[in-house]
């Protein structure tokens, strides 16, 4: 089975990863965040939806972190 990386040249994964990284870590600030903010709001509200909203955006982090391990495997290969 062909990589989905494989089309791409050696400066354009290596871009690629770059922004793969900031959107991670940017998302991953967003979600410490949500959990922060969700926390306060079930301290003075009790259990809402805002309580269980930050684990909605978990599963988006580890499609990122996935894909960055990814790109450096193709980046790997390729040296």
């Amino acid at each position: 089975m062909a990589s989905q990386f494989e089309h791409y040249s050696k400066e354009e994964l290596q871009k690629k990863l770059k922004n793969q990284k900031l959107f991670s870590i940017i998302h991953g600030v967003i979600i410490i965040l949500l959990f922060v903010f969700s926390g306060l709001s079930t301290y003075e509200n009790g259990i809402t939806f805002n309580s269980f909203f930050p684990f909605f955006f978990l599963p988006m982090q580890y499609v990122f972190l996935t894909e960055i391990k990814k790109l450096k495997k193709a980046l790997l290969s390729r040296k």
